[in-house]
């Protein structure tokens, strides 16, 4: 039998504080049929959502800048691919299954505290968003600050959390912002508290049924990709249950197409492992990056990729998202941070 739970899949999916973040910034570019990446004299024509991205402090560290050798002019628009972030090659997928392998059983060894249902969980995360106008080129902002405070409301609701943004680029800077939807909405994919990630099943085939059924696509892009995507939203935004953690990782290595990056940066300039993902359909790829020590979770990139289905050269992909997960933990109301907390 499927594993189904259509009461937890909401009408308004775009609802929790991470979805509210990712969604900021609607209009990205995207490719034309031919995935030849836009020139100049190219626009795109259709808005193209970040798989998984979020965060950012007021100012680029030197090491960051240093690691990612971005050489784009933030006064023209215009954009260059980004310089080491590891070339990849389809014969590294069976490395990253077997990397994904790894990371599921580093992450039962892991302790996850439970997140009661008057609790918040809060993750601060650092990023550098695309903030080029729709049909120009990419133009990545300033790196900033992104806090979220995820409520674990169990029933329906309508306030599903809250977001703050802070620093150069950051969508109304230092304020604590509700977010809400005109309907109320179930915990589910899009609204995933930590009550409804310890429903889940925790073996890897049942996840990824789960994961494949209730997972919507986004015009232009293979159900793969936003499996993959949907897996990145999770991991960067929310808490669950060490089991539930595990299987989601092994969910991952039965999507096709992921290989291993043996070295790529977060938005914060940390050196971790990849497990990217080349969509041909949107011409984009996904990376997911992990601790190369405790192989924990610790940002993403989004990139779009240059040249058709042959082209499998991703020193000419270009960025055009980064960020990096900075803390994570439960809290007792909005507002609150781990600082506070502990002191």
């Amino acid at each position: 039998m499927r594993w189904r739970d259509r009461s937890a899949a909401p009408a308004h999916r775009d609802h929790s504080p991470s979805r509210h973040i990712h969604h900021k910034d609607t209009l990205m570019q995207r490719f034309d049929h031919d995935h030849h990446y836009p020139s100049a004299s190219t626009p795109a024509r259709s808005p193209f959502r970040l798989p998984g991205l979020a965060l950012a402090l007021p100012a680029v560290s030197a090491a960051l800048v240093g690691a990612l050798t971005l050489t784009f002019s933030l006064g023209d628009h215009s954009s260059a691919p980004v310089a080491g972030s590891a070339a990849f090659a389809p014969a590294q997928a069976n490395s990253a299954t077997i990397a994904l392998g790894r990371i599921a059983t580093a992450a039962t060894e892991r302790d996850a505290a439970p997140v009661k249902k008057d609790q918040f969980v809060y993750v601060q995360r650092l990023a550098r968003e695309n903030k080029g106008t729709y049909g120009d080129r990419v133009m990545l902002g300033a790196l900033h600050k992104e806090e979220i405070w995820t409520a674990q409301k169990p029933g329906p609701t309508t306030l599903t959390g809250w977001i703050r943004s802070s620093g150069k680029d950051a969508v109304m800077p230092g304020q604590l912002v509700p977010c809400t939807s005109s309907n109320p909405v179930r915990p589910g994919l899009w609204y995933a508290t930590y009550a409804w990630m310890a429903s889940l099943p925790t073996d890897r085939a049942a996840m990824r049924e789960l994961l494949y059924d209730q997972t919507e696509v986004e015009e232009g892009e293979s159900k793969d990709e936003a499996v993959f995507r949907t897996i990145g939203d999770l991991l960067s935004s929310v808490t669950m249950p060490t089991a539930t953690t595990s299987a989601l990782y092994e969910a991952a290595a039965l999507i096709p197409g992921i290989t291993r990056i043996p070295d790529v940066v977060d938005a914060a300039g940390r050196h971790g492992m990849g497990i990217t993902r080349r969509d041909d359909d949107s011409a984009t790829r996904s990376v997911l990056i992990f601790d190369k020590h405790t192989l924990a979770y610790i940002g993403s990139q989004a990139y779009f990729v240059r040249g058709g289905a042959a082209s499998r050269d991703a020193e000419n992909d270009v960025l055009f998202g980064i960020d990096a997960v900075m803390e994570r933990g439960i809290v007792e109301q909005p507002g609150e941070t781990l600082a506070h907390t502990a002191g």
